[in-house]
């Protein structure tokens, strides 16, 4: 723990200095386009082999898909889902009993239609039987009308519970997390277990990421800062912290956890407009474990990243330490290695 906590003081020190001059970071490589408007990145990890790992990602249109692609970043045109009505996010989960089945899965929103859509993972057939209504009782469309979304699997007992947030709503109860389980007949449900979060009512919210080990929620709100909260509906609805405030250019959008060890990490957060990442402690500063000071920034080539995603697991001979992928806005999505975008910080 020690030696974390030098790198960390390492890394304050380092990037005080990063400016508008600093070389933006190169991906590794750039996927194949999606047809209309990329947005947001999951990465699904294969247990049994995991060079053969696949990345899901959203294409943002009334007429919509889910796009997989291998760590080269090429389309598997027999996985895309499509017919979509404007998936916005997309989150992955693993080991959900379906029947008599246990499968991995993705989720994403249907914005169109205020449907949550289940998926199960590599072959991406739905298995919510054409989907779940999100918000059902707000009469404002804009109330129903689908963005975030993340998953949590509680440890203690793998209970599944999903994330969704929208467009627009109150200043409490801004996102509401559903169960997701199969009922006696073994069909899925999704059931409302609560309602939680503030927002300023600046713009809106449209990011959220779970740290699954530690237990919290993370959300942009954005042109405000980045909120966090329990994961476990069970631990209240208090607010932990409100932090990342000053240093956007605009909107703070995507949020990525990158784990390196008990408990220990970075919080990866997308400076939009200024396409950089912002970094902050994961495991918080000074003893304070909701005190998240910035590390610094880093440039990277994505421009207006939206949504991304990270994993510290070992990939293959090219994603040694794991895989960093970010949403750019000429409908791709680009490969990074962590450590260009972590180990950079402490070469400024």
């Amino acid at each position: 723990m020690k030696k974390f906590n030098l790198i960390i003081g390492v890394l304050a020190i380092a990037v005080a200095s990063c400016g508008n001059n600093v070389p933006a970071i190169a991906p590794v490589l750039t996927t194949e386009p999606v047809k209309h408007d990329s947005d947001d990145p999951a990465i699904w990890i294969n247990k049994a082999d995991p060079s053969k790992s696949l990345v899901i990602g959203t294409d943002k249109d009334a007429d919509g898909a889910l796009y997989v692609y291998d760590l080269e970043g090429r389309i598997f045109p027999e996985k895309v889902v499509r017919d979509l009505k404007r998936p916005n996010n997309v989150d992955v989960g693993y080991n959900l009993s379906v029947g008599n089945d246990t499968v991995d899965f993705a989720v994403t929103g249907e914005r169109l239609n205020s449907m949550l859509r289940v998926f199960s993972v590599p072959n991406m057939k739905p298995i919510d039987n054409g989907g779940f209504p999100m918000f059902e009782g707000e009469t404002a469309p804009e109330h129903r009308d689908l963005m975030g979304i993340s998953l949590y699997q509680r440890p203690s007992d793998n209970k599944t519970f999903v994330i969704m947030g929208r467009k627009n709503g109150p200043t409490e109860g801004y996102l509401w997390q559903y169960l997701l389980e199969a009922d006696s007949t073994g069909a899925l449900q999704a059931t409302l277990v609560r309602k939680f979060g503030k927002f300023s009512g600046t713009k809106e919210i449209e990011s959220i990421a779970v740290d699954h080990e530690l237990g919290f929620i993370y959300y942009s709100d954005e042109n405000v800062g980045t909120r966090k909260y329990y994961a476990d509906p069970e631990k209240g609805n208090e607010e932990l912290a409100l932090f990342g405030t000053e240093g956007f250019r605009d909107d703070n959008e995507g949020i990525s956890i990158y784990d390196t060890g008990n408990g220990t990490g970075f919080i990866l957060i997308s400076d939009q407009q200024a396409n950089m990442f912002r970094i902050f402690p994961r495991e918080g500063t000074n003893g304070n474990p909701h005190q998240h000071d910035e590390l610094g920034a880093v440039k990277v080539s994505t421009n207006e990243s939206d949504g991304s995603e990270i994993t510290s697991i070992p990939l293959n001979d090219t994603f040694r330490k794991g895989l960093f992928v970010a949403m750019s806005d000429d409908k791709t999505f680009q490969y990074y290695r962590p450590e260009d975008i972590l180990d950079s910080l402490l070469k400024k």
